[in-house]
């Protein structure tokens, strides 16, 4: 999770947190997660990065976490949760 950017850490993060997994829904939680558009000629390619480092499979048009993407993502809210001091 170090070496990505913020921006592809949202990425995960909006395809971890859409129940349809489609293109267009990715976009549409990642602009309401933004507050605003974001440009098709930075998502998409982020999204590819995503692909290549192993942290979203890609299939038939639909976006899913890998287990690795899923692993880091939960990792980085359990530190979040500790550096805050919440308990689950």
């Amino acid at each position: 999770m170090h070496n990505l950017t913020g921006f592809q850490r949202d990425c995960l993060v909006a395809v971890a947190g859409v129940d349809d997994s489609t293109e267009v829904e990715v976009e549409r939680k990642l602009d309401s997660d933004q507050e605003g558009e974001t440009d098709h000629g930075r998502r998409c390619p982020n999204l590819d990065t995503l692909v290549e480092r192993g942290r979203r499979d890609e299939r038939a048009d639909e976006h899913m976490l890998t287990r690795r993407g899923q692993r880091q993502l939960e990792a980085r809210d359990e530190r979040e949760r500790q550096r805050i001091g919440v308990n689950r």
